[in-house]
């Protein structure tokens, strides 16, 4: 075998130690000259291809085809041009220099290398040969370069990617058999000789998210189409070798079938679909029908203090429902026609108001608030019809029972602003009415003094009645008649809300009428009326004290250090509940002197109070004066099913109610203990036997009452007071807020039977609705206690926290929450059993059971004994 010199068996080595690395880096090379000189060319090839898979030479007339073809013909052949003159073959020394530039050092250009000095030199002979040595290690590390395929220089306007989005469409929705058509045009086409064919496709709504369907795939003889489905046929061939006869779509077809080489039409009905001629189809078309929407109000309309409504609907689609609309439309025939609405009103139109749908999740079955204030309108409070309508994606609507009722809209109680109002409606009414509503108002003002608090509202209306009358005389116009309605309504505004010293004269007044109510001995449903004015009169003025603070402390900062902490005392609200409560319990049980003193001591401290911020300080949020009252409600009506069902078995067993009462008594005695109000045994007992003797040994309540009646009055009144509470619920379009008010109206609902079946006599069923109230209200406490927690995580670190940390948060002995108000005990319903005193009876015994048991720890003990002492 031959011996290759040495610097060629060097070459030889170097050349095999980097063979593949070089190899693709030479491939590389070829792959980056292709893809710049070509990529107009397989741009041009792309959307060619995907256009003829997409089926757009089917949707144009056979010249167009012709025309693009051509263009783009001629657009590939330049491509093709273009990339035979910019493509170049790398030779391998070009792939060895850029091999040899991703290296560190180049070390195959210093491995070829050949010593030019220092040859004879040993030493230096030494050095070239490690040198050497170490660029050829270097070489086993060789990769092959990445070839840069960027041509971004090259299509600064990225028409690559048009062609790359272009074909990847075509494969998601288009099919290779699409392209076989583009042959059949002309008349040279090959399906002449192969013979007709068709293609055809169902396309559902897009409404229905339903896949298309491609009908050469489907052999079975029926098919399931949507109502509106779009059927799209094409036959290829000759004309007239296949026809299409369909009775799906409800067009007239000729007796020899449509001839027609491109059929579009929409399913309506179920029917045949039939292709007749070489490989035809037959299909039983069954059609699923698209239903109409359906609307209708669901629940009670609720209007707030401020006018504002809230009307329930529930809607309900097969697909879903898109959009609708409530329409209002006055009753002219239901109107008091007497005084301004005598003549007949102007033309409006009907009030049109978007229905709310959901933002999220499914629209084929919800349920939606309206929330309006048509307080403005000019037929606020007045007889309208009501119909609301929802319509679907294919267009068709759905609509409501139509329904008369009152325009939701706010009421006005202050005399003169409700006159003001009247005059307004009345000028809206008709502008004729201007001049009788001039000479009312005038009437108003004559005796000015009496009538208004201030002079200056006194004085905007005799404003008011001035332009009116100038107005009058020479005719209103729409903007004139519009802008005395407007400032009438914000001087009624100012009227019936007024400020402080209004609401405390209202509270006056609520007073003043429960007392004269006490003299007179009024029934205990009158008793319950007046309370419930004083509630709220009582709410009002302490909103209207909070709001005035909350504005001086505002503009002088200062005074919230004012007043001498020790001499001031602190209430709760739910203190003032505890006072009010008692009240009414002195009156139904006839001790009207107690009853009065404690008014007239409830008088004076409204009077002297200052309502303090913060949860440290006797004041609280409306969240927790909304949990307090839900939950003096709760132990109200467990009271009065106690009542009930005490009743219930004296009506069996002679003799028992008053041993349960007995019980219930001691039960009371110790849920006072538990909320620290020191009441004795002795009184509890006294207020006992008064009610007895109040209630009488027939079972009569007060006023020749019966016994059914007066505890479905209490029910109704309770009703009351959980529907004003339900109404000013805090956290409302939160889901644990929403969940709240739910439970809340089921448990208004509850009580509400509760209430009937008291009046029919039947305790047993009155029983069982009222364990569903108290349920109801516990889930809406829990819910309710719920969103204040989020809320209080949401506001941490923005709202103060008085020493000691919240209240809320502490907890008991036992580890309940200590209440809202940080005193002791707590406002969780603790009582979930049927049975109370049984359950009582156990905690009780298991109690002394570990308090006797030696083995457990000091402390323990010591807590126990604590226990049994207070229980």
């Amino acid at each position: 075998m031959a011996l290759l010199p040495r610097d060629h068996q060097t070459k030889a080595d170097i050349y095999g130690a980097i063979r593949w690395p070089l190899r693709l880096t030479r491939w590389g090379m070829v792959a980056e000259q292709a893809t710049r000189a070509f990529w107009p060319l397989w741009s041009i090839i792309f959307v060619v291809l995907g256009l003829l898979m997409l089926g757009l030479q089917d949707m144009v007339a056979t010249e167009w085809v012709w025309a693009a073809g051509a263009a783009f013909g001629l657009a590939a052949l330049w491509a093709l041009v273009r990339g035979a003159r910019q493509f170049h073959w790398p030779a391998r020394d070009e792939a060895l220099q850029r091999l040899d530039g991703t290296l560190r050092g180049n070390p195959i250009q210093a491995a070829l290398d050949q010593q030019a000095i220092g040859t004879d030199d040993p030493a230096s002979g030494a050095v070239w040969l490690a040198h050497q040595k170490r660029m050829r290690d270097r070489l086993k590390k060789a990769k092959a370069a990445e070839p840069d395929l960027r041509v971004a220089k090259a299509d600064p306007y990225a028409l690559r990617y048009v062609a790359v989005l272009t074909l990847s469409v075509a494969l998601l929705f288009g099919s290779f058999m699409r392209v076989q058509s583009v042959t059949s045009m002309g008349a040279g086409g090959p399906d002449l000789a192969q013979g007709p064919t068709w293609e055809g496709w169902m396309e559902p709504p897009r409404y229905t998210r339903l896949p298309s369907i491609y009908l050469n795939d489907i052999i079975a003889p029926s098919l399931d189409v949507p109502e509106g489905a779009q059927i799209t046929l094409r036959m290829y061939g000759e004309v007239g070798a296949l026809t299409v006869t369909e009775d799906v779509s409800g067009r007239p077809i000729p007796e020899d079938g449509m001839l027609e080489t491109a059929q579009e039409f929409e399913v309506v009905r179920s029917g045949a679909l039939t292709i007749d001629g070489p490989g035809g189809r037959i299909w039983q078309i069954a059609l699923i029908p698209d239903a109409s929407p359906t609307v209708a109000r669901d629940g009670e309309i609720e209007v707030s203090y401020e006018g504002e409504s809230e009307i329930p609907f529930a809607a309900t689609d097969d697909h879903g429902v898109v959009g609708g609309m409530a329409r209002f439309e006055l009753v002219l025939a239901d109107v008091d026609r007497r005084y301004g609405r005598s003549i007949d009103p102007e033309q409006r139109p009907v009030l049109e108001v978007p229905l709310s749908m959901p933002i999220s999740g499914s629209r084929a079955d919800f349920t939606e608030m309206l929330v309006a204030n048509f307080s403005l309108h000019p037929w606020a409070n007045l007889p309208v019809r009501l119909e609301l309508e929802v319509e679907d994606a294919r267009g068709q609507k759905g609509y409501s029972e139509p329904e008369v009722l009152n325009l939701p809209g706010r009421r006005f109680f202050d005399p003169v602003a409700a006159a003001v109002i009247e005059q307004r409606q009345a000028l809206l009414w008709n502008r004729v009415n201007a001049a009788d509503s001039a000479l009312i108002l005038r009437a108003i003002t004559h005796r000015s003094d009496a009538l208004f608090r201030k002079p200056e509202h006194a004085q905007q209306l005799r404003d008011i009645l001035k332009e009116m009358e100038q107005y009058a005389s020479l005719g209103l116009t729409d903007e004139q008649q519009d802008d005395l309605a407007q400032r009438m309504w914000d001087l009624a505004l100012e009227l019936e809300e007024g400020d402080l010293q209004d609401a405390l004269e209202r509270l006056q007044r609520a007073q003043e009428r429960l007392a004269e109510a006490m003299k007179n001995g009024a029934s205990d449903q009158e008793i319950a009326e007046l309370m419930q004015e004083l509630r709220e009169a009582t709410d009002d003025y302490l909103r209207q004290l909070a709001q005035q603070q909350r504005q001086q402390a505002e503009q002088n900062p200062e005074m919230q250090q004012q007043g001498d902490p020790q001499s001031m005392m602190e209430m709760s609200q739910n203190d003032l509940q505890e006072m009010m409560d008692r009240i009414q319990e002195l009156m139904e049980q006839g001790r009207m002197a107690e009853a009065m003193e404690a008014l007239e001591q409830l008088q004076q401290m409204m009077e002297n109070m200052q309502v303090t911020e913060g949860q440290g300080q006797g004041g609280q949020s409306p969240g927790e004066q909304a949990m307090e009252g839900l939950s003096e409600t709760l132990r109200d009506q467990q009271g009065l099913s106690d009542e009930a069902f005490r009743d219930l078995q004296e009506q069996f067993n002679p003799g028992q109610g008053q041993r349960g009462e007995q019980q219930g008594q001691q039960g009371d005695g110790q849920q006072q203990q538990g909320q620290g109000q020191q009441q004795g045994e002795g009184q509890g007992e006294g207020e006992q036997q008064g009610a007895g003797e109040q209630q009488g040994a027939d079972g009569q309540g007060g006023d020749g009452q019966s016994l059914e009646d007066s505890l479905a009055d209490r029910q109704q009144a309770l009703r009351n007071e959980l529907n004003r509470q339900r109404r000013n619920l805090p956290g409302q379009g939160t889901e644990q807020g929403d969940a709240a008010a739910d439970a809340l109206r089921r448990a208004e609902e509850a009580m509400d039977g509760a209430e009937e079946a008291l009046r029919d006599g039947e305790l047993a069923d009155a029983i069982g609705r009222q364990s569903e109230a108290m349920e109801a209200l516990r889930e809406g406490l829990r819910n309710l206690g719920e969103a204040l927690a989020q809320q209080q995580q949401q506001n941490q670190g923005q709202q103060g926290m008085a020493e000691g940390g919240d209240p809320s948060q502490q907890r008991d002995p036992l580890g309940r929450n200590a209440g809202t108000t940080g005193q002791v005990g707590t406002d969780e319903g603790l009582l979930q059993g049927e049975d109370v005193y049984r359950r009582a009876r156990e905690l009780l015994d298991e109690l002394r059971r570990r308090s006797g048991d030696a083995d457990r720890p000091t402390a323990e003990l010591e807590y126990l004994e604590r226990l049994l002492d207070r229980f």
